[in-house]
Protein backbone atom coordinates (compact mmCIF):
# COMPACT_ATOMS: atom_id res chain seq x y z
CA UNK A 1 0.00 0.00 0.00
CA UNK A 2 2.77 2.47 0.98
CA UNK A 3 4.74 1.59 -2.15
CA UNK A 4 1.72 2.29 -4.35
CA UNK A 5 1.25 5.70 -2.68
CA UNK A 6 4.93 6.56 -3.13
CA UNK A 7 4.76 5.51 -6.78
CA UNK A 8 1.57 7.55 -7.47
CA UNK A 9 3.03 10.84 -6.19
CA UNK A 10 5.77 11.05 -8.85
CA UNK A 11 3.15 10.05 -11.51
CA UNK A 12 0.99 13.02 -10.51
CA UNK A 13 3.93 15.38 -10.50
CA UNK A 14 4.96 14.16 -13.95
CA UNK A 15 1.41 14.51 -15.36
CA UNK A 16 0.93 17.57 -17.57
CA UNK A 17 -2.84 17.64 -16.82
CA UNK A 18 -3.79 18.20 -20.43
CA UNK A 19 -6.71 15.79 -20.40
CA UNK A 20 -9.13 17.82 -18.23
CA UNK A 21 -12.85 17.47 -17.71
CA UNK A 22 -15.47 19.43 -15.73
CA UNK A 23 -17.24 17.05 -13.38
CA UNK A 24 -19.94 18.32 -10.98
CA UNK A 25 -18.38 21.76 -10.65
CA UNK A 26 -14.80 20.45 -10.38
CA UNK A 27 -12.09 20.41 -13.07
CA UNK A 28 -10.49 16.97 -12.85
CA UNK A 29 -7.47 15.60 -14.70
CA UNK A 30 -8.58 12.40 -16.45
CA UNK A 31 -5.03 10.94 -16.49
CA UNK A 32 -4.03 11.30 -12.84
CA UNK A 33 -7.38 12.13 -11.13
CA UNK A 34 -6.12 15.35 -9.57
CA UNK A 35 -8.75 18.04 -8.88
CA UNK A 36 -7.32 21.12 -10.52
CA UNK A 37 -10.01 23.69 -9.57
CA UNK A 38 -13.16 23.79 -7.48
CA UNK A 39 -16.54 25.52 -7.59
CA UNK A 40 -15.95 27.41 -10.81
CA UNK A 41 -19.56 26.98 -11.81
CA UNK A 42 -22.47 24.66 -11.18
CA UNK A 43 -25.21 23.88 -13.66
CA UNK A 44 -28.63 22.84 -12.40
CA UNK A 45 -31.09 20.49 -14.07
CA UNK A 46 -32.62 23.39 -16.00
CA UNK A 47 -29.30 24.38 -17.52
CA UNK A 48 -28.94 27.54 -15.42
CA UNK A 49 -25.37 28.29 -14.45
CA UNK A 50 -24.51 30.00 -11.16
CA UNK A 51 -21.06 31.26 -10.30
CA UNK A 52 -20.03 30.96 -6.68
CA UNK A 53 -16.49 32.25 -6.36
CA UNK A 54 -16.74 35.20 -8.77
CA UNK A 55 -16.81 38.82 -7.73
CA UNK A 56 -20.01 40.73 -8.56
CA UNK A 57 -18.33 42.48 -11.48
CA UNK A 58 -16.98 39.23 -12.90
CA UNK A 59 -20.36 37.59 -12.43
CA UNK A 60 -22.12 40.37 -14.34
CA UNK A 61 -19.50 40.23 -17.09
CA UNK A 62 -20.05 36.51 -17.60
CA UNK A 63 -23.82 36.94 -17.66
CA UNK A 64 -23.51 39.67 -20.32
CA UNK A 65 -21.23 37.45 -22.43
CA UNK A 66 -23.72 34.58 -22.21
CA UNK A 67 -26.63 36.93 -23.07
CA UNK A 68 -24.85 38.40 -26.08
CA UNK A 69 -23.99 34.93 -27.37
CA UNK A 70 -27.55 33.76 -26.84
CA UNK A 71 -28.99 36.77 -28.68
CA UNK A 72 -27.02 35.85 -31.78
CA UNK A 73 -29.51 33.01 -32.19
CA UNK A 74 -32.55 34.50 -34.05
CA UNK A 75 -35.12 32.42 -32.14
CA UNK A 76 -33.66 33.34 -28.76
CA UNK A 77 -33.39 36.99 -29.78
CA UNK A 78 -37.08 37.00 -30.72
CA UNK A 79 -38.03 35.59 -27.30
CA UNK A 80 -35.68 38.08 -25.63
CA UNK A 81 -37.41 40.99 -27.39
CA UNK A 82 -40.82 39.68 -26.28
CA UNK A 83 -39.66 39.52 -22.67
CA UNK A 84 -38.31 43.06 -22.90
CA UNK A 85 -41.65 44.22 -24.28
CA UNK A 86 -43.59 42.48 -21.52
CA UNK A 87 -41.34 44.06 -18.88
CA UNK A 88 -42.47 47.50 -20.04
CA UNK A 89 -46.07 46.57 -19.23
CA UNK A 90 -45.26 46.24 -15.54
CA UNK A 91 -43.73 49.69 -15.10
CA UNK A 92 -45.36 52.61 -13.33
CA UNK A 93 -48.84 53.68 -14.40
CA UNK A 94 -47.43 56.85 -16.03
CA UNK A 95 -47.18 54.87 -19.25
CA UNK A 96 -46.68 56.48 -22.65
CA UNK A 97 -49.02 53.80 -24.05
CA UNK A 98 -46.48 53.11 -26.82
CA UNK A 99 -46.26 49.36 -26.19
CA UNK A 100 -50.04 49.05 -25.90
CA UNK A 101 -50.48 50.92 -29.19
CA UNK A 102 -47.97 48.55 -30.82
CA UNK A 103 -50.06 45.60 -29.64
CA UNK A 104 -53.18 47.11 -31.22
CA UNK A 105 -51.25 47.63 -34.47
CA UNK A 106 -50.18 43.97 -34.35
CA UNK A 107 -53.78 42.90 -33.78
CA UNK A 108 -54.83 44.94 -36.81
CA UNK A 109 -52.28 42.93 -38.79
CA UNK A 110 -54.48 39.92 -38.05
CA UNK A 111 -57.60 41.91 -39.07
CA UNK A 112 -58.67 42.38 -35.45
CA UNK A 113 -59.66 45.84 -34.27
CA UNK A 114 -59.70 47.43 -37.70
CA UNK A 115 -62.50 49.67 -36.45
CA UNK A 116 -60.30 51.16 -33.70
CA UNK A 117 -59.97 54.79 -34.79
CA UNK A 118 -58.36 57.66 -32.86
CA UNK A 119 -61.50 58.14 -30.72
CA UNK A 120 -61.69 54.46 -29.73
CA UNK A 121 -57.93 54.46 -29.12
CA UNK A 122 -58.30 57.36 -26.67
CA UNK A 123 -61.16 55.55 -24.91
CA UNK A 124 -59.06 52.37 -24.56
CA UNK A 125 -56.11 54.39 -23.29
CA UNK A 126 -58.28 56.27 -20.79
CA UNK A 127 -59.86 53.08 -19.41
CA UNK A 128 -56.54 51.23 -19.20
CA UNK A 129 -54.56 54.03 -17.52
CA UNK A 130 -57.32 54.74 -15.02
CA UNK A 131 -57.56 51.08 -14.04
CA UNK A 132 -53.75 50.94 -13.84
CA UNK A 133 -53.68 53.97 -11.59
CA UNK A 134 -56.58 53.20 -9.26
CA UNK A 135 -57.02 49.42 -9.19
CA UNK A 136 -53.72 47.78 -10.11
CA UNK A 137 -52.45 45.21 -7.64
CA UNK A 138 -48.73 44.40 -7.31
CA UNK A 139 -49.25 40.84 -8.56
CA UNK A 140 -51.70 41.73 -11.34
CA UNK A 141 -50.92 41.02 -14.98
CA UNK A 142 -51.83 44.27 -16.72
CA UNK A 143 -51.40 42.73 -20.19
CA UNK A 144 -54.56 40.67 -19.67
CA UNK A 145 -56.40 43.74 -18.34
CA UNK A 146 -55.42 45.66 -21.49
CA UNK A 147 -56.46 42.83 -23.82
CA UNK A 148 -59.79 42.60 -21.95
CA UNK A 149 -60.41 46.33 -22.43
CA UNK A 150 -59.57 46.06 -26.16
CA UNK A 151 -62.02 43.17 -26.57
CA UNK A 152 -64.75 45.06 -24.67
CA UNK A 153 -64.32 47.99 -27.07
CA UNK A 154 -64.45 45.95 -30.29
CA UNK A 155 -66.67 42.93 -29.50
CA UNK A 156 -69.95 44.60 -30.53
CA UNK A 157 -68.64 45.84 -33.89
CA UNK A 158 -66.50 42.93 -35.09
CA UNK A 159 -67.13 39.59 -36.79
CA UNK A 160 -64.16 38.03 -34.99
CA UNK A 161 -65.12 35.40 -32.40
CA UNK A 162 -63.64 35.45 -28.91
CA UNK A 163 -61.76 32.19 -29.53
CA UNK A 164 -60.05 33.70 -32.60
CA UNK A 165 -59.09 36.80 -30.60
CA UNK A 166 -57.53 34.63 -27.88
CA UNK A 167 -55.61 32.54 -30.47
CA UNK A 168 -54.12 35.69 -32.03
CA UNK A 169 -53.16 37.07 -28.59
CA UNK A 170 -51.38 33.80 -27.81
CA UNK A 171 -49.58 33.95 -31.14
CA UNK A 172 -48.36 37.44 -30.20
CA UNK A 173 -46.85 36.01 -27.00
CA UNK A 174 -49.60 36.86 -24.48
CA UNK A 175 -50.56 33.57 -22.86
CA UNK A 176 -54.25 33.91 -22.07
CA UNK A 177 -57.36 31.75 -22.15
CA UNK A 178 -61.12 32.37 -22.11
CA UNK A 179 -61.45 32.15 -18.33
CA UNK A 180 -58.59 34.59 -17.73
CA UNK A 181 -60.06 37.08 -20.20
CA UNK A 182 -63.57 36.83 -18.70
CA UNK A 183 -62.19 37.38 -15.19
CA UNK A 184 -60.23 40.41 -16.40
CA UNK A 185 -63.33 41.91 -18.05
CA UNK A 186 -65.31 41.37 -14.84
CA UNK A 187 -62.62 43.17 -12.82
CA UNK A 188 -62.66 46.13 -15.21
CA UNK A 189 -66.47 46.37 -15.16
CA UNK A 190 -66.58 46.21 -11.35
CA UNK A 191 -63.92 48.91 -11.08
CA UNK A 192 -65.72 51.18 -13.54
CA UNK A 193 -69.04 50.65 -11.77
CA UNK A 194 -67.36 51.73 -8.54
CA UNK A 195 -65.93 54.88 -10.19
CA UNK A 196 -69.34 55.86 -11.59
CA UNK A 197 -71.10 55.72 -8.24
CA UNK A 198 -71.96 59.28 -7.25
CA UNK A 199 -71.61 60.33 -3.65
CA UNK A 200 -75.09 61.00 -2.23
CA UNK A 201 -75.58 63.95 0.09
CA UNK A 202 -77.39 63.60 3.42
CA UNK A 203 -80.17 65.80 2.01
CA UNK A 204 -80.77 63.35 -0.85
CA UNK A 205 -80.67 60.41 1.55
CA UNK A 206 -83.23 62.13 3.76
CA UNK A 207 -85.56 62.65 0.78
CA UNK A 208 -85.14 59.01 -0.23
CA UNK A 209 -85.96 57.67 3.26
CA UNK A 210 -88.99 59.94 3.65
CA UNK A 211 -90.24 58.98 0.20
CA UNK A 212 -90.05 55.29 1.17
CA UNK A 213 -91.91 56.01 4.42
CA UNK A 214 -94.73 57.79 2.54
CA UNK A 215 -95.11 54.96 0.03
CA UNK A 216 -95.16 52.29 2.75
CA UNK A 217 -97.53 54.35 4.93
CA UNK A 218 -100.03 54.58 2.05
CA UNK A 219 -99.70 50.86 1.27
CA UNK A 220 -100.29 49.86 4.89
CA UNK A 221 -103.40 52.04 5.13
CA UNK A 222 -104.75 50.55 1.91
CA UNK A 223 -104.22 47.06 3.35
CA UNK A 224 -106.98 47.73 5.90
CA UNK A 225 -110.27 46.45 4.39
CA UNK A 226 -113.29 48.71 4.88
CA UNK A 227 -115.38 45.70 5.98
CA UNK A 228 -113.23 45.40 9.13
CA UNK A 229 -113.67 49.04 10.20
CA UNK A 230 -117.17 49.90 8.97
CA UNK A 231 -118.54 49.89 12.52
CA UNK A 232 -116.28 52.89 13.28
CA UNK A 233 -116.79 54.86 10.06
CA UNK A 234 -119.94 55.36 8.00
CA UNK A 235 -118.98 54.94 4.36
CA UNK A 236 -116.10 53.72 2.26
CA UNK A 237 -115.75 57.24 0.84
CA UNK A 238 -115.31 58.62 4.36
CA UNK A 239 -112.66 56.00 5.03
CA UNK A 240 -110.76 57.02 1.89
CA UNK A 241 -110.93 60.69 2.96
CA UNK A 242 -109.58 59.72 6.37
CA UNK A 243 -106.62 57.93 4.79
CA UNK A 244 -105.84 61.00 2.66
CA UNK A 245 -106.04 63.20 5.77
CA UNK A 246 -103.59 60.91 7.56
CA UNK A 247 -101.16 61.11 4.64
CA UNK A 248 -101.29 64.92 4.77
CA UNK A 249 -100.55 64.78 8.50
CA UNK A 250 -97.64 62.45 7.74
CA UNK A 251 -96.15 64.97 5.27
CA UNK A 252 -96.24 67.68 7.93
CA UNK A 253 -94.71 65.46 10.63
CA UNK A 254 -91.87 64.28 8.41
CA UNK A 255 -90.86 67.90 7.76
CA UNK A 256 -90.22 68.21 11.50
CA UNK A 257 -88.06 65.05 11.65
CA UNK A 258 -84.41 65.48 10.66
CA UNK A 259 -82.15 63.06 8.79
CA UNK A 260 -80.09 62.47 11.95
CA UNK A 261 -83.22 61.12 13.63
CA UNK A 262 -83.98 58.80 10.71
CA UNK A 263 -80.62 57.51 9.49
CA UNK A 264 -80.17 54.76 12.09
CA UNK A 265 -83.80 53.62 12.15
CA UNK A 266 -85.54 50.77 10.35
CA UNK A 267 -87.88 52.88 8.23
CA UNK A 268 -90.43 50.04 7.92
CA UNK A 269 -90.72 49.62 11.68
CA UNK A 270 -90.72 53.40 12.08
CA UNK A 271 -93.68 53.61 9.67
CA UNK A 272 -95.68 51.24 11.85
CA UNK A 273 -95.06 53.60 14.79
CA UNK A 274 -96.13 56.56 12.65
CA UNK A 275 -99.47 54.92 11.80
CA UNK A 276 -100.21 54.42 15.49
CA UNK A 277 -99.00 57.93 16.42
CA UNK A 278 -101.12 59.64 13.73
CA UNK A 279 -104.06 57.39 14.63
CA UNK A 280 -103.88 58.81 18.18
CA UNK A 281 -104.10 62.32 16.74
CA UNK A 282 -107.53 61.61 15.18
CA UNK A 283 -111.00 62.00 16.68
CA UNK A 284 -112.03 59.52 19.36
CA UNK A 285 -114.19 57.33 17.08
CA UNK A 286 -111.38 56.94 14.54
CA UNK A 287 -108.71 56.01 17.08
CA UNK A 288 -110.38 52.63 17.51
CA UNK A 289 -109.56 51.80 13.89
CA UNK A 290 -105.79 52.16 14.34
CA UNK A 291 -105.24 50.06 17.43
CA UNK A 292 -101.90 48.28 17.92
CA UNK A 293 -103.24 44.80 17.09
CA UNK A 294 -104.64 46.02 13.75
CA UNK A 295 -101.33 47.78 12.90
CA UNK A 296 -99.44 44.59 13.83
CA UNK A 297 -101.66 42.67 11.41
CA UNK A 298 -101.02 44.96 8.42
CA UNK A 299 -97.33 45.81 9.04
CA UNK A 300 -96.14 42.44 10.43
CA UNK A 301 -94.32 44.22 13.27
CA UNK A 302 -95.03 43.22 16.87
CA UNK A 303 -96.96 45.47 19.25
CA UNK A 304 -93.73 45.82 21.26
CA UNK A 305 -91.91 47.27 18.22
CA UNK A 306 -94.86 49.56 17.46
CA UNK A 307 -94.84 50.91 21.04
CA UNK A 308 -91.07 51.51 20.91
CA UNK A 309 -91.34 53.54 17.69
CA UNK A 310 -94.36 55.37 19.12
CA UNK A 311 -92.32 56.50 22.13
CA UNK A 312 -89.46 57.60 19.86
CA UNK A 313 -91.97 59.80 18.02
CA UNK A 314 -93.19 61.23 21.33
CA UNK A 315 -89.57 62.17 22.17
CA UNK A 316 -89.18 63.81 18.74
CA UNK A 317 -92.56 65.51 18.32
CA UNK A 318 -94.30 65.48 21.69
CA UNK A 319 -97.45 63.56 22.60
CA UNK A 320 -100.10 63.17 19.86
CA UNK A 321 -102.76 64.78 22.11
CA UNK A 322 -100.80 68.04 21.99
CA UNK A 323 -100.86 68.23 18.21
CA UNK A 324 -104.15 70.16 17.98
CA UNK A 325 -102.42 73.29 16.72
CA UNK A 326 -100.59 71.24 14.10
CA UNK A 327 -103.90 69.69 12.91
CA UNK A 328 -105.45 73.16 12.56
CA UNK A 329 -102.44 74.31 10.51
CA UNK A 330 -102.61 71.25 8.25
Amino acid sequence: MNKKKKNSEPEISKCSHQNKKVDGGFIVCQDCGLILAENLSFEDSNGNISYFDDTQREYERKIKIRDSRAKQNPKIKQKYEKIKTLEKWFRDYESSFIQQKKTIDLLKGYEIGLNIDSVKMQEIKKRYLRYNRENKKIYQNMVIIFLAIVWMEIKDTTNIRLEEYIDVCNELGHKINKKMLNNAMLKVLKAEQKWNQKSISSKDLEKEIKKKIKILFQKNLNDIPFQEVKEHIYTKNDFNKLKIEMQLILDGLLKRISYDDLKNLNYKAFTSGLIYYIGQMLDEEYRKIFIQSKIEEITKFSTTTIRKKYHILIDLLGSPEKQEEFLKMS
